[in-house]
């Protein structure tokens, strides 16, 4: 499952915050380079 592509697909299209992001990679799903990848700020 390449969780990087669905979050970041979710949070362009609005579903998730940047709160919902973060859980993401305190769940070990994303890296925080790929959460400031996909947010656009830092970790």
């Amino acid at each position: 499952m390449d969780w990087f592509k669905i979050v970041k697909s979710a949070y362009d299209a609005g579903s998730y915050t940047k709160e919902n992001v973060r859980v993401f990679v305190v769940k070990g799903k994303i890296t925080a380079a790929q959460y400031e990848e996909i947010t656009g700020e830092a970790y």
